[in-house]
């Protein structure tokens, strides 16, 4: 993807009193149910970096590898949990039954996302910082439990040609319809494979259109348990909670995928790498494909701007504009 802004459309704006103070760039591709091309804004053929996008096909590989996961733990797998302790639990759980311990993870030790799960761990006197509570771990524990299964060495299961994460390549090549380059290291330490952002609508819409098989057990599970998906509060899991049947997974530097029961599916690129606009965008876009829009969605997505503690302002796509 290049890095000219004249190439994307202003998809947000940063109002406050009135004033459009900052705006945010990038792309959107939006299927409709039949697989076609229903709504582009921006450079919709331009390679992104799914970064934490990628988590339900890292799950579905895993899966398919072997890896014996169902419910909460195919969705930990599949989802970028905040570090709560039921999430910490599940981990440990899926590690357990593949004789391994938290020391396995390879995923960077840092804080819960969940800031009164850093607040109680601080006040016991116990670490905030540990792998267990990385937003990546389930992933991580998750590939661990597949190359267990399969006799593979656990030590380099982040070697980008490790059998496990070739399988992820392949995996994410099925999902997506063209070939996942290039390969980068994403900030969990795990191999990335970039894709056109319109691969990557197809690849949610891969989950959602599926019936049955593995593809069905990853999107089901993340509808199931959307907490695990993200956490208290997270827009993830609130989204999904607002649009029944739907995917939804963000990613870091203003990445997120969203498909609905009924098909249809979006992806979005902020350029900036702000995340904060995501949601609203991809809601947009999906009513743009003509999904009704639910105003409980909205609620997850809407982001005040302040001043002096009072609401002052918004943060509005430009959708339709």
């Amino acid at each position: 993807m290049s890095a000219t802004p004249v190439e994307y459309a202003v998809l947000a704006e940063v109002v406050r009193n009135g004033f459009v103070e900052s705006v945010h760039y990038g792309s959107v591709s939006g299927l409709a149910p039949d697989g076609s091309l229903a709504h582009a804004r921006g450079d919709v053929h331009g390679t992104v970096l799914p970064r934490s996008t990628t988590k339900p096909f890292q799950a579905l590989a895993c899966l398919t590898a072997g890896a014996p996961l169902t419910g909460e733990r195919l969705a930990i797998a599949a989802g970028s949990h905040t570090g709560e302790d039921f999430h910490v639990k599940t981990v440990a759980a899926i590690l357990a039954d593949a004789g391994l311990g938290f020391e396995a993870l390879q995923c960077p030790a840092t804080p819960p996302e969940d800031g009164r799960t850093r607040a109680a761990l601080i006040r016991a006197g116990e670490p905030d910082e540990s792998r267990e509570r990385m937003n990546c771990s389930g992933k991580h524990a998750a590939m661990l439990a597949a190359c267990v299964a399969n006799d593979w060495p656990v030590e380099t299961y982040l070697d980008p040609n490790h059998p496990l994460q070739q399988g992820v390549r392949t995996t994410m090549a099925d999902a997506a319809g063209e070939r996942p380059v290039p390969v980068a290291i994403d900030g969990c330490g795990a191999p990335l494979f970039g894709l056109t952002l319109t691969g990557l609508a197809r690849a949610a819409q891969s989950l959602v259109r599926a019936k049955n098989g593995p593809y069905r057990a990853v999107a089901d599970a993340m509808r199931e348990y959307p907490e695990y998906v993200g956490g208290t509060g997270h827009q993830n899991t609130e989204l999904m909670r607002a649009l029944p049947g739907s995917v939804v997974k963000g990613g870091a530097e203003g990445v997120l995928i969203a498909a609905t029961a009924e098909g249809h599916a979006v992806a979005v690129k902020v350029i900036d790498g702000s995340p904060r606009a995501t949601t609203a965008i991809a809601l947009g876009a999906l009513a743009a494909l003509g999904v009704d829009v639910p105003p409980a969605a909205a609620e997850p997505a809407a982001v005040p701007i302040l001043g002096g503690g009072r609401v002052v302002g918004e943060i509005r796509t430009t959708e339709g504009k």
